[in-house]
């Protein structure tokens, strides 16, 4: 439904468009990128929103020639929302947490602000199945890489979700996770650039 939402909207604005001058309609079509853009990223941001889906139905839409353009959107509206839960207060959502009644949430977060870092893979691990765990600890950027293309991860989180909760974690650095999407999130818009989006099909 968001999806056809949003390509009815975007073929109103072509319509619209294509009347004006030419140098107006490029300018005014300029803007419309820019703030589709802007609104990707501000859903993929989020949790529970399945970003993948919707970047594919942008490439999809749009053609090979706004690869580039979601292939930044898709970096920047994840390393927004690691951003947000690396830097979120945590006594503070904790507070949140208890005023609505997620106790379970809170008692995972007092956890995390309560252990060292050098503890929390520990804990992880112990938490987890044995022939998981190193997997999953010694290699979660990698694994984190896997999820952000898992199709369907929207049960998990979604991209926004996945992140928000890295950055809650305090476990990555801010660096290597801005290497990890830059990688992970190029093979599909370079795939739709180099060979259109046939390939998607």
């Amino acid at each position: 439904m968001l999806i056809w939402l949003v390509k009815l909207g975007l073929d109103m604005l072509t319509a619209k468009i294509a009347q004006l001058e030419t140098d107006t309609a490029a300018r005014a079509m300029t803007g419309m990128i820019v703030m589709v853009m802007l609104g990707y990223i501000i859903l993929l941001s989020m949790p529970f929103v399945p970003g993948v889906e919707i970047g594919v139905a942008l490439l999809v839409i749009q053609g090979a020639d706004a690869a580039p353009f979601v292939y930044v959107a898709t970096v920047v509206g994840l390393f927004l929302a690691f951003l947000v839960g690396q830097y979120a207060p945590l006594d503070k959502l904790m507070q949140l947490c208890d005023d609505l009644y997620l106790h379970r949430l809170c008692t995972l977060l007092e956890h995390v602000n309560s252990t060292p870092t050098d503890q929390r893979l520990s804990t992880i691990q112990d938490k987890m199945p044995r022939w998981l765990a190193p997997i999953v600890c010694n290699y979660r950027y990698l694994t984190l890489g896997l999820l952000i293309n898992l199709p369907g991860n929207s049960v998990l989180g979604g991209g926004g979700g996945i992140l928000m909760v890295a950055g809650l974690s305090r476990l990555f650095r801010t660096s290597h996770i801005l290497l990890t999407l830059t990688i992970a999130t190029l093979p599909v818009p370079l795939a739709v650039w180099l060979w259109g989006t046939d390939i998607l099909s």
